[in-house]
């Protein structure tokens, strides 16, 4: 099993910036898609910013040139530098991670297995 832990979320003043981090948890975890999303009350969960597995970046138009979305393979850990914080951007952050992991049969064998997973949510506000 691999699980997202997010941290960094908070609150900060308009124009502020924020630093996400989330880690995948597991045993041999290779990354291969990565994400953020976000969700405000009575909306629904919007794409933020996604790594592709050849680690290009993608963004949200209402994000670019603010938000950066990084990884670091050795850590396992997917990152969202937010600068310029916005009202508009507050909301429930979450991560979203694919690729495989070592996991071990009934025997003890080990073999690579496919994750997909989210995290449990970070709390961004940003106050005007």
């Amino acid at each position: 099993q691999v699980q997202l832990v997010e941290s960094g979320g908070g609150l900060v003043q308009t124009g502020g910036s924020l630093r996400l981090s989330c880690v995948a948890t597991g045993s041999n975890v290779r990354i291969r898609l990565a994400g953020w999303y976000r969700q405000s009350p009575g909306k629904e969960r919007e794409l933020v910013a996604a790594l592709t597995v050849n680690g290009a970046p993608n963004y949200a138009d209402a994000v670019k040139g603010r938000f950066t979305i990084s990884r670091d393979n050795v850590s396992n850990t997917v990152y969202l530098e937010m600068n310029s914080l916005r009202p508009e951007d507050t909301a429930v952050y979450y991560c979203s991670a694919s690729g495989v992991y070592r996991n071990y049969g009934l025997s003890g064998a080990a073999y690579e297995a496919d994750f997909g997973s989210w995290g449990q949510g970070t709390q961004v506000t940003v106050s005007s």
